[in-house]
């Protein structure tokens, strides 16, 4: 499990609202056309009315636009900066990316039934889930180590993200390997709240 200097922090790993994309069933990843629908602006301000009672300390996010756009409602409201990190993007998914989520198999994602079956699998040009787990876990060893130098300001963490990138940082978080991992969905909007001292999780999806 990541470096104890993270214990009793609760950590919020938010998905991005809907986007144009998600609605037209197009593989994401690191391609950045895609931007909020009308339905997931509302994910973003019901983002923002449920985070914004907590005691907020920092809010990471990917650069990328629909994560970006999901985030600044809470950041605005809390006038609190935020904090854009490539490596928070979604699986890079290569040519795949523009393309339908239908024409996407196992064989290239390493996925079948919710479960990793081969983290090495990548398709051209793209990421494999060992790849993609691993800067997930750079990302938290350095937030761990910020935390324990003292360079992370107190409160709770937000990190707004994508879909993958949730379930990574999740199994990272546990001290999951890629290989054990679960694949299961999570919706736009979708909260998980982690507190890694408890080692509990409370999920609550957004409608």
């Amino acid at each position: 499990m990541v470096n104890s200097t993270l214990a009793g922090r609760p950590i919020w790993l938010v998905r991005h609202g809907e986007s144009t994309w998600n609605r037209l069933g197009l593989c994401q990843g690191h391609n950045d056309d895609a931007e909020l629908t009308d339905r997931g602006h509302l994910h973003a301000q019901t983002v923002e009315t449920t985070l914004r009672t907590e005691p907020v300390g920092t809010i990471f996010v990917s650069d990328l636009r629909r994560a970006m756009q999901t985030a600044t409602p809470l950041a605005s409201t809390l006038g609190m900066p935020l904090y854009p990190d490539v490596r928070l993007r979604e699986r890079c998914l290569g040519v795949k990316e523009g393309g339908p989520l239908t024409a996407v198999g196992s064989d290239v994602t390493g996925i079948r039934d919710e479960s990793v079956v081969d983290p090495d699998a990548r398709p051209d040009g793209g990421e494999s889930l060992r790849d993609f787990h691993g800067r997930a876990a750079a990302f938290c060893a350095e937030l761990a180590d910020k935390a324990g130098r003292g360079a992370l300001p107190p409160g709770d963490v937000v990190i707004v993200a994508h879909g993958g990138t949730l379930r990574v940082l999740h199994a990272c978080l546990n001290g999951i390997p890629v290989d054990q991992m679960s694949w299961m969905p999570v919706p736009n909007g979708t909260i998980l709240r982690v507190c890694l001292e408890q080692d509990d999780l409370a999920r609550r999806e957004l409608s």
